[in-house]
């Protein structure tokens, strides 16, 4: 009988290349940049199907609810949910994960795959990991390789024993060499030599063999996330890693701490499409450029543009170019970026002098994700915020008071259920209500659709820190937002 394999989503990552559409609060794994899907959900379902088992989800605290509503939203449920208290890389996850599936399925193949890739031809990629699955079984550390079409030095390579044959079928063979990102010159003498390929960050191997070599190689490291693991604490369905452990770990990649010390490792080339959006100039190159090299998304209008990437994110804009050539233009609703082309790895710079300066639009986004749903600001004055909220069906905000706000709530579509204080009532759309000053209060959404609604708050201070809880279906303590 075939074995099942594991996939192991990595879901952590902040993605400040791709600001201000990518940011701390609401990084890219989350965000539809080439599809209806987000980049999550897209990789979700590409690891699914005959011989794939419910995914493994190891990510940050802040994306944990996230992630269960973007699986819930294309029916998918995962076997664990592990949050790290802190981001540590790649190796101390995979670690986690290891140790995780292996008290579950001792010896279990666990397929690592980043949750912010792009492959377009899912069943063609399930056929490269199948075909890598007999030498993990054997014990190998398997990595998967990409068909390189240009000098990348974004990337590092991969140097294989031979070249692979014309179709790039996916052969398992010995991998000879990691090589660190290389110069422009030498990329162009690696995608010339032919035995060389882009490095995935693709993984497949068993709990077994992975935890040997961590023993091996990084043993300390195995001995801190053992004892993180078996500290965790269950929270809502989560695995919560325990604080003091994990905050020790070296923040490393596998490849660095494992992969690059280890001698059983074999390569599987895949010919097919792949990104990995590192940056703007990824989504243009990914866009399908026109003949004039002109990529734009959302309501974005180009006159006399050349090799440029227009893209507009809110319906409510209007983003125009005129005689552009090698530009980026990104429009988001709080936040514009304007590159060159050749500088749209340096967006990170622009991230941390923001951060620097205190700007909130460094890392968080116009719209903010909560357990229950969203909401976003819609005008802010001095004693006044306006606010669009959105409450998923069946969620509930937390009982709760306001040391300084009242609201007045505005009920757009669907059904709420508001408690004041000792009355409970039912608002369907067009109706409202108003919660004082001080006044405990909770909404909830009793019914089977989103449900939104308008709330303008007044007072002296309206900074989602002014909250007082007493109840929470989400366990959050005080001073938690929403």
């Amino acid at each position: 009988m075939t074995q099942d394999i594991y996939p192991v989503l990595l879901c952590g990552g902040a993605g400040t290349r791709l600001w201000p559409l990518s940011r701390k609060s609401y990084p890219k794994q989350f965000a539809r940049i080439t599809d209806e899907e987000s980049l999550f959900q897209a990789s979700a379902r590409r690891l699914s199907g005959a011989g794939f088992a419910a995914p493994y989800v190891i990510t940050g605290s802040d994306f944990r609810f996230i992630v269960t509503e973007q699986l819930a939203a294309v029916e998918m449920a995962p076997a664990a949910i592990l949050i790290e208290p802190c981001a540590r890389n790649t190796a101390p996850a995979i670690c986690a994960a290891a140790l995780a599936l292996d008290a579950r399925a001792p010896g279990a193949l666990m397929l690592v795959a980043p949750s912010d890739h792009v492959i377009p031809d899912a069943a063609r990629f399930r056929s490269a990991v199948q075909a890598a699955a007999p030498a993990a079984q054997a014990g190998n550390l398997v990595t998967f390789g990409i068909r390189p079409d240009r000098p990348e030095t974004g990337y590092g390579w991969l140097e294989m024993s031979e070249a692979p044959d014309a179709e790039f079928s996916p052969i398992p063979q010995s991998l000879r060499a990691f090589v660190e990102k290389p110069d422009h010159p030498t990329a162009a003498s690696l995608l010339a030599d032919g035995r060389h390929l882009w490095n995935a960050g693709i993984f497949l191997f068993s709990t077994t063999a992975i935890l040997d070599a961590f023993a091996a190689h990084a043993p300390d490291m195995l001995a801190r996330v053992k004892t993180a693991y078996a500290e965790a604490e269950a929270d809502l369905g989560f695995t919560r890693l325990a604080v003091g452990p994990w905050e020790k770990l070296a923040d490393i990649s596998i490849d660095y701490a494992v992969m690059e010390h280890a001698q059983n490792l074999s390569v599987v080339p895949y010919g097919g499409v792949w990104s990995d959006l590192g940056g703007w100039e990824a989504v243009w190159r990914d866009g399908g450029p026109d003949a004039e090299g002109l990529v734009t998304h959302g309501p974005a209008t180009a006159i006399d543009c050349r090799n440029t990437l227009l893209r507009a994110e809110a319906d409510s804009q209007q983003l125009v170019g005129i005689g552009l050539e090698d530009i980026i233009a990104i429009a988001m609703p709080d936040a514009v970026l304007v590159a060159h082309k050749d500088r749209a790895q340096d967006v990170k710079l622009a991230v941390q002098q923001l951060k620097a300066r205190g700007v909130a639009q460094a890392e968080t986004s116009p719209r903010d994700f909560r357990p229950w749903g969203w909401f976003e600001s819609l005008v802010v004055g001095g004693r006044f915020q306006v606010k669009r909220i959105v409450v998923n069906p069946g969620a509930a905000l937390s009982l709760q008071s306001h040391h300084h706000r009242a609201e007045h709530w505005i009920v757009v579509e669907g059904t709420a259920k508001v408690t004041i204080d000792d009355t409970v009532q039912l608002l369907t759309e067009n109706q409202s209500v108003f919660i004082p000053l001080g006044a405990v209060h909770r909404m909830e959404n009793p019914g089977k659709v989103p449900m939104v609604l308008i709330e303008v708050q007044t007072g002296s201070y309206l900074g989602e820190d002014d909250i007082i809880r007493y109840e929470d279906v989400y366990a959050r303590g005080q001073g938690a937002k929403g």
